[in-house]
């Protein structure tokens, strides 16, 4: 549909330029769906139940059917005690991590919360303006200044638009759709008035393509790891305490069934760290409230701890390292006029720009002056030639102060230098500060000017007079190359990957001081790759890398992955549908300020203000978070190991029965004091941090044993000595 004849796509779709009948529309309706992507709707309930659904909960679980179904016989009943201790301990737990992860979820979706967008439809021969989501193929829409195209559309008879496409290849400047030219879904229309033809709706867009890859990805969390393996240490100690405990007491030791039952009891309970979801949920959660007063909503609590550990951070260049709003490097205005100044050449080119209805050079042009209203001072307007695909430059006819006649105009190198009259004298050195700019990336924008001296407008008037070439650029925000300096110096690479030229994203990163060994992304996932690469693995070289230019969202998606498998914790940020797919399979998908709704939805963390800088607090801050989290997953594992070793020499050696009940309460006292954690004073580290499970278990056993051994003399000297006397009460009658 987007290359065949405009005749054949009414043909292919059955329509016409008079439009669809409301019944026809509704038919297609059935046939192609609504005009919006599809949302999963998860289940609050399941989501609940997920919570209970861990290597901990089933230890909890497996201690709560023991606790009912075996701790039976020996004239007592069942344990009913820790039964329904066991379960209220399980329930408060995932309570508490649902309501967390459910409040990060509403605050985000609080935010992503706006106006359905509408469109201008020809339906039944008259225009409306109904939902986006109605539309279907066939569809007359009109498309004209400032609006968001609602759905892939071919373009009809009209003017030629400009058509921002940023938030789909990463693009800065608008490009220019004449008829027959089709558009994307998402992208945004910054000049003219058209209508055009509906071709895809739904997940039949470009958008929704980008989509469908965002569905496909599904990530397990960093951090679901951690805890898996965590949980699996302590239920390791606890099997290999109770298997020991079941063989002394029973054929060694030829207990009766109950109290060994009970004994076992306590290894299971006493030996989960029971608080363990709810503590980290808490440390989470703090964090969490924290990072939204700084500009961050975190809609995935885990992405706090794996942004803590994030080592390299994958960056989109236009709108998040750059303003995506062109602008002039005075500096590097070249003068091909003696006696002009590169100001008069600025105030010649704003002369020749709209003072309403500006395409983004014009913006940018006469946003370089003091003050816009200088464009117009002094001289009396009586014609303005608008750009147009054939002429591409713009020019005013004005009358100055003297009543004198002048024009001015500005716009492609090409076309103004035919104007000039000294063309060929000039044209060599043209062309040397033209491939100079392209080289850094800057696009050209030459400045001719005229005098008129009959005083018509409709005069071809004097000799034109090339004036200047001007360097066109998307500068990098303010706060960018400090913020980059910051991330480079807590151990976090950022690599630049956008959707524009090699040559513009190589000035970026000059500019920013990243460095520019950038490569394209054809020849690196391509089948042509460059010779002074081929040697270098896939992998090795995104990795040593700088960024990436001209890249698809199935590129940012690629990179993403191929860090992943080099065990890189890797960020992404983005702002549009072409970042939708990465942001999703990074371990830490952030959403700019100012994103699309894709980009928001595939994201674990939206920020709220413009720019990276939000992101090195959100480092420190989950750092904080993590040392936290990692002082308390210590301790958890050392008092497992305290309870089943400690416990097990006092069953085994004394034969001393402790109350499970106990236990119970000994546990959930010690991981309520111990939830102040959450709070504690921490140093953030200087490097990304990683949760080192070796040292973590390593540090938890020594302190585990000691603590263990501890309990044991104490209760020997408590128990079997006279180091602490038992004062007896005598009454006499």
């Amino acid at each position: 549909m987007e290359s065949i004849p405009i005749e054949e796509v009414f043909e292919n779709l059955r329509c016409s330029k008079e439009g669809l009948t409301t019944e026809a529309a509704q038919e297609r309706l059935v046939i192609f769906g609504h005009n919006k992507l599809e949302e999963k709707k998860e289940s609050k309930f399941l989501k609940f139940l997920g919570f209970m659904w861990n290597p901990l909960s089933w230890v909890m679980e497996a201690a709560a059917i023991m606790a009912i179904a075996l701790a039976n016989g020996g004239g007592k009943p069942p344990d009913w005690q820790d039964f329904v201790g066991i379960i209220t301990l399980l329930v408060i737990n995932s309570t508490i991590s649902f309501i967390e992860e459910n409040n990060a979820g509403n605050a985000a979706a609080a935010l992503m919360a706006s106006l359905a967008p509408r469109a201008k439809v020809l339906r039944d021969g008259r225009w409306n303006e109904e939902d986006a989501s109605i539309l279907v193929p066939g569809d007359i829409i009109s498309v004209k200044l400032g609006d968001i195209i609602p759905a892939d559309a071919r373009l009809l008879e009209g003017d030629p638009l400009k058509i921002d496409q940023s938030a789909l290849t990463g693009e800065s400047l608008p490009v220019t759709k004449g008829p027959g030219d089709g558009v994307y879904s998402g992208s945004t229309c910054k000049q003219g008035e058209i209508e055009a033809v509906v071709i895809g709706t739904g997940v039949h867009t470009f958008f929704g393509k980008a989509a469908h890859l965002v569905d496909t990805t599904n990530q397990v969390g960093h951090f679901q790891k951690v805890l898996t393996a965590i949980g699996n240490f302590c239920i390791c100690s606890i099997a290999v305490g109770m298997i020991i405990e079941i063989i002394v007491m029973y054929p060694i030791q030829d207990r009766d069934y109950r109290p060994g039952i009970d004994n076992l009891l306590v290894l299971l309970i006493g030996g989960i760290p029971i608080a363990m979801p709810t503590v980290l949920s808490v440390t989470m959660a703090i964090g969490s409230h924290r990072l939204s007063q700084q500009g961050a909503i975190t809609k995935r609590m885990t992405a706090i701890e794996e942004m803590a550990g994030m080592d390299v951070l994958c960056s989109d260049k236009t709108g998040t390292l750059t303003l995506n709003k062109l602008t002039v490097d005075k500096n590097l205005i070249e003068v091909f006029s003696k006696g002009v100044h590169p100001d008069t050449v600025m105030l010649m080119a704003a002369r020749a720009s709209r003072m309403e209805n500006q395409d983004a050079i014009d913006t940018a042009i006469v946003g370089m002056l003091a003050d816009p209203k200088e464009a117009r001072a002094g001289i009396q307007e009586v014609h303005f030639l608008p750009f147009n695909p054939t002429d591409k430059r713009t020019a005013l006819t004005y009358i100055d102060s003297e009543g004198k006649m002048h024009r001015v105009s500005k716009g492609a190198p090409e076309q103004i230098l035919n104007l000039a009259h000294n063309k060929s004298d000039i044209e060599r050195r043209v062309h040397a500060v033209i491939d100079k700019f392209a080289e850094r990336g800057l696009r050209s924008l030459a400045v001719a000017y005229q005098e008129v001296p009959d005083g018509r407008k409709e005069s071809l008037g004097g000799p034109w007079q090339f004036i200047g070439l001007m360097p066109l650029f998307d500068p990098p925000r303010h706060d960018s190359a400090e913020t980059i300096r910051r991330a480079l110096n807590l151990g976090v690479n950022v690599k630049m990957i956008t959707g524009d030229q090699l040559a513009i994203g190589k000035e970026t990163g000059r500019r920013l001081g990243m460095g520019t060994n950038m490569y394209p992304s054809s020849a690196l996932l391509g089948q042509n790759k460059d010779e002074s690469i081929a040697a270098l693995p896939i992998d090795e070289l995104i990795e040593k890398a700088d960024g990436f230019a001209g890249v698809f969202p199935e590129h940012k998606y690629e990179i993403v992955k191929r860090l992943q498998a080099r065990e890189h914790i890797c960020g992404m940020t983005g702002d549009g549908v072409n970042d939708a797919p990465a942001l999703k399979k990074a371990d830490i998908g952030i959403a700019v300020a100012d994103a699309t709704d894709a980009a928001r939805s595939a994201s674990d963390i939206v920020l709220t203000e413009p720019g990276l800088s939000v992101i090195i607090s959100a480092v420190l801050t989950s750092r904080a978070i993590f040392q936290r989290m990692k002082n308390y997953t210590i301790y958890a594992v050392s008092i497992t190991i305290r309870i089943v070793l400690g416990f097990m020499l006092l069953a085994l050696i004394w034969q001393f029965d402790f109350p499970p009940f106990m236990v119970l309460i000994i546990a959930i006292l010690n991981d309520g004091t111990i939830m102040t954690i959450s709070k504690d004073r921490v140093k953030p580290s200087p490097m990304p941090d990683s949760w080192k499970l070796a040292e973590i278990f390593t540090t938890g056993i020594i302190l585990g044993s000691y603590l263990a051994m501890m309990t044991v003399i104490f209760f020997w000297a408590a128990y079997k000595t006279d180091f602490f006397p038992v004062r007896r009460l005598v009454f006499i009658n």
